[in-house]
């Protein structure tokens, strides 16, 4: 590095590397590989999610809906379910699968710097656990051992860092969580009224006991998760709102960066004008046929 440089092993940020540097420096060689977090707590807290979203999904299906004897009753609100609880799952693999933005271990090299084109006397910031040079806004996550760009938290529940890209989905995951708990919670108020009027004869194919458990679990796993996901959904739109991830609010740090705050901040997380495609996790979603050799290269892709 020339003596014109200054390197600096700290942790906070300074606004050296825009983002579209530092997607460039993360794309060699992160591209090829799956984004998956070796966390024993996040795996298991990613299992209970999944466990506990398919529960409800049996509960909803077949203790209320398919005993039910109103045909239209049961399949829209079955389909509605469904599409719903499908929606939160695969926005939670997205989440869980996604790149949050980690910026490239090691790149803190000679030949890297010298690429950068810095001006004399710039300084330029180092993290010394994962010895990479840290974007604007990066911070470094314990668990996943990288600096992350915009990382807002680590959350188990998804087994990964919420961050740059990856946030989107997140946001999508909480939302939809918050609406089937919403709906089951509504369907589990009806199904309880309509067994109590019925003496719980003929409302459901189980016996009334394990029905009645059955439907309490359901009923305080709604609650849960919705209040947790509406807040999480609440924060996260403000957040997004204000360009300020949740770091940066606890650690009051002061913004070096021009804000893209309400719409504009909107439209730099969800991308685009407002359509359909914000509330769709499959968006962008590339799909790859790779070949079974060992040079592992890649067959078609499209993208949706």
């Amino acid at each position: 590095m020339s003596s014109g440089h200054r390197l600096r092993d700290v942790e906070q940020q300074h606004p050296l590397l825009d983002r579209e540097e530092a997607a460039a420096g993360s794309a060699v060689g992160e591209a090829e590989r799956v984004w998956f977090i070796q966390d024993g707590c996040g795996m298991v807290c990613a299992f209970i999610t999944w466990f506990l979203v398919l529960y409800a999904d049996f509960v909803v299906t077949f203790v209320m809906l398919l005993p039910s004897k109103s045909f239209w009753y049961a399949v829209v609100n079955g389909v509605v379910f469904n599409c719903l609880a499908v929606l939160a799952l695969s926005s939670h693999l997205r989440t869980m699968l996604t790149d949050p933005g980690a910026v490239p271990k090691g790149n803190a090299t000679t030949k890297y710097m010298e690429s950068l084109k810095l001006k004399p006397g710039e300084v330029i910031y180092k993290c010394p656990k994962c010895c990479s040079i840290k974007p604007e806004r990066a911070h470094h996550c314990s668990i996943c051992k990288r600096c992350i760009r915009k990382m807002d938290h680590h959350c188990p529940w998804v087994n990964n860092c919420v961050g740059e890209n990856n946030q989107r989905f997140f946001v999508l995951f909480t939302m939809y969580i918050a609406m089937i708990s919403t709906h089951a919670l509504t369907l589990s108020g009806y199904q309880f009224v309509t067994c109590v009027k019925v003496q719980w004869s003929e409302c459901s194919d189980f016996s009334p006991p394990v029905t009645v458990m059955l439907m309490i679990f359901l009923c305080l796993e709604g609650l849960l998760f919705l209040s947790f996901t509406a807040i999480m959904f609440g924060t996260q739109v403000h957040s997004i709102c204000n360009d300020e991830t949740e770091i940066e609010r606890l650690k009051n740090e002061k913004p070096t960066w021009e804000r893209q705050v309400r719409w504009e901040g909107m439209r730099s997380v969800f991308g685009g004008q407002p359509s359909l495609l914000w509330i769709n996790p499959f968006a962008g979603l590339r799909l790859r046929r790779l070949l079974t050799t060992s040079s592992r290269k890649a067959g078609a892709e499209f993208s949706v």
